[in-house]
């Protein structure tokens, strides 16, 4: 079903429904003036070990974390609550899950156990879809800067121009279960344009709650972009091989959300009586990330073997 797209008056940039504000040129929407603008009430349930907010799936009859195994506690929110618009498809399912983290447990090294692979007993195996705000940006970038082109004598002259420039599909996490090392090591994996594109191979996936207001993404948006710009910058815009004492002044021209759920399976193993967690992409077997023991006795054995040859070479400096 097609959703009306509400516009800013202004500027004409998208706008959400429960935007107070346009969030390019600030002026207050229609919306928020309304006396008619709805009020919510969600009750959630709420993680009470690693904080995330979880909907409740009748056919899996689960009242745990699918990140971490916790029990769920019902929380209720009088704001509105975010739900994913966009579903990436699974495309890895439950057999090759399980044999990529089979595989990833022999890969790790000299440094882990010797019977990491064969000793690990692998107790959950859960589908689940974590989510983020993904989006589209137009911006102007006015900048100065000095390089090493036309300096002539000098080492370095001043340069300053204005460009504009996009990016698309960048992504601010709003997940509490996953951490920020861990989305950004999975999101390289996932496809944004396989939304209906491809076949689910999972049915039974729980999808996260936002756990982050558009607002704060957006502020974390600015962020990420400020690193993009410089790079965008130094690479295609500014003359010459060295530049120092970057200056940017940015101003966003467009802005576009969406709300997207990203697949991911979950592993939980024991090892020698500890729990470990593993996160693999649902689109991408190679693309894991995850605790894992270390070997103290091979490490210590590195480290003394190290020592020993150090003295070694300063017996030989010193005969």
């Amino acid at each position: 079903m097609s959703e009306e797209i509400l516009r800013c008056e202004r500027c004409e940039s998208t706008i959400e429904a429960d935007d107070l504000r346009c969030p390019v040129c600030n002026l207050v929407c229609p919306l928020a003036r309304s006396e008619d603008r709805p009020e919510t009430r969600v009750d959630v349930l709420r993680c009470s070990g690693c904080g995330a907010a979880m909907s409740y799936d009748v056919r899996r009859r689960a009242a745990s974390c699918a990140f971490c195994g916790s029990v769920l506690e019902v929380e209720r929110s009088d704001d509105p609550l975010e739900e994913a618009r966009l579903l990436l498809p699974f495309t890895v399912d439950r057999a090759h899950a399980r044999a990529a983290f089979r595989d990833w447990l022999g890969s790790l090294g000299w440094f882990r156990p010797r019977d990491l692979a064969s000793g690990a007993t692998l107790e959950n195996l859960n589908p689940l879809r974590w989510v983020g705000w993904v989006f589209d940006a137009h911006m102007t970038v006015s900048w100065a800067a000095d390089t090493d082109r036309g300096a002539n004598r000098s080492d370095w002259a001043p340069h300053a121009g204005q460009v504009e420039l996009v990016f698309d599909d960048v992504v601010a996490p709003a997940t509490r279960g996953l951490t920020r090392s861990e989305t950004g090591r999975l999101l390289p994996s996932y496809k944004l344009a396989s939304a209906g594109q491809a076949e689910d191979v999972v049915d039974d996936a729980t999808v996260e709650r936002f756990d982050m207001p558009r607002s704060a993404a957006r502020h974390h948006l600015m962020g990420v972009i400020e690193a993009r710009v410089r790079q965008r910058l130094t690479s295609d815009h500014i003359p010459g091989s060295r530049v120092r004492n970057l200056r940017t002044a940015t101003v966003l021209r467009g802005l576009d959300t969406r709300r997207v759920a990203f697949p991911a399976w979950v592993l939980a193993y024991r090892y020698k009586g500890r729990l470990y967690r593993t996160v693999l992409s649902g689109q991408d077997g190679q693309c894991l990330v995850g605790e894992a023991p270390w070997s103290v006795a091979k490490i210590v054995a590195a480290v003394a073997a190290a020592a020993a040859a150090l003295a070694v070479f300063a017996l030989i400096l010193l005969a």
